[in-house]
């Protein structure tokens, strides 16, 4: 293969088209340009395996927006990106970050290239953000949706509210689906510890208070479903309906010894069984968005904050606390499911008299970042929503 073949081989894998097609002006043109093009940057320096085609598309699009002037070429490399599993979460985070670098004004003409090739390829924007005051902290909340049930997402131990994103494109359609930072995590990072399972249920009281929701379909995951069981325990007049993913009604030996090791082996220590135990192996070699976030939370975290969440873990204590909890509940296992297993899932749908049981094929313990679409079905089919022709009356 000489550097022409691996030009047009390159160029192919990055943008998705022949190049001869593509660049089929140029070709007409410039003959030399389109040779240089093609032999000098894509069969050369863009073939270089030292750097992911991910991570080139990235500079390129960094390059190309602190340069300005290149707006055709950016939405060119904006949708490479997107082809090589860029998610438009971090292409925003970017022109973002070009801001503080190169100036207010390219960054703003990166965005608008960058969000009118997201429109083009129905990627939704982001979600509307709103801080709401807790009783010792504030947390941010995210919404999708404008009318319709009111559904409140609660995510797992060690992630933010953007675990949901992957589902809530489909639960927003007649709902208006609100995510939030538990306590020790995103936004409410630092918050004071240490606390219990009994502050964060408050807390979900407290953003439900905060959003003005009397009743809400409730979600979590994991120790968002953890945090969920306790509130609804306490406080079942709020719940319209529980969901309960991939998660446990009684505490782990395991959860202190995840704290201690957080404090004293320090947060790199913990992406290994952290993640082994999230994801499949598939799932990692693949090393998608949703593993790449994770990776990225479970690195940022603070000890105090990983550690203080797993000790309130430790004192979780609903076990037979719902068995006249009377709202449609949902129990979604994960087949592949290794820490909070089908054996364990079943259990609580057991506990909880009328629980709906459902068990997602191939799916391990992290379910919307690895199955969303899954997840979305089950969820989709369980929660209530609100009609179109309702919704235009």
């Amino acid at each position: 293969m000489d550097r022409a073949d691996r030009g047009r081989r390159e160029y192919t894998a990055l943008m998705g088209s022949v190049p001869e097609q593509a660049l089929a002006e140029v070709r007409l043109r410039s003959p030399a340009l389109f040779d240089a093009v093609i032999e000098r940057a894509f069969g050369a320096t863009l073939a270089s395996p030292q750097l992911s085609r991910a991570r080139r598309e990235l500079a390129t699009i960094a390059i190309l927006a602190a340069g300005g002037g290149a707006e055709r070429q950016l939405a060119t490399h904006t949708r490479a990106a997107l082809r090589n599993g860029v998610a438009a979460c971090e292409l925003l985070a970017l022109a973002e970050h070009v801001a503080l670098y190169a100036g207010f004004p390219r960054a703003l003409n990166a965005l608008a290239v960058i969000d009118e090739v997201l429109t083009d390829k129905g990627i939704s924007p982001p979600a509307p953000l709103q801080r709401i005051r807790l009783a010792d902290h504030e947390t941010e909340v995210a919404q999708y949706g404008d009318h319709g049930p009111a559904v409140l997402l609660i995510h797992a131990l060690g992630l933010d509210w953007r675990m949901w994103e992957p589902v809530v494109d489909k639960l927003s359609v007649g709902r208006r689906v609100f995510a939030y930072d538990i306590r020790g995590h995103g936004s409410a990072t630092g918050s004071p510890t240490p606390f219990t399972m009994a502050n964060t249920a408050a807390d979900l009281i407290g953003v439900l208070d905060g959003l003005g929701v009397d009743r809400a379909h409730v979600v979590g995951l994991s120790y968002g479903g953890g945090i969920a069981q306790t509130a609804a325990a306490a406080h079942p007049e709020r719940f319209a309906s529980l969901a309960l993913l991939a998660t446990t009604d009684f505490p782990f030996d395991a959860f202190e010894a995840r704290a201690r090791s957080a404090e004293i082996d320090g947060m790199a220590a913990q992406l290994i069984p952290s993640l082994t135990r999230w994801f499949t192996p598939a799932a990692l070699a693949v090393n998608g968005w949703a593993v790449r976030y994770a990776r990225e939370r479970v690195l940022r975290a603070d000890p105090t904050d990983w550690a203080g969440a797993w000790r309130a873990f430790t004192g979780l204590d609903v076990q037979d606390r719902l068995t006249g909890f009377e709202p449609p509940t949902l129990i979604l296992a994960g087949e592949l499911d290794a820490s909070t297993t089908p054996e364990i899932m079943g259990g609580i749908a057991k506990r909880i008299p009328g629980a709906i049981y459902q068990q997602l094929p191939g799916t391990p313990h992290m379910q919307t970042l690895e199955q969303p679409d899954l997840v979305a079905d089950a969820l989709d089919e369980f929660l209530p929503a609100e009609q179109p022709h309702t919704a235009q009356q």
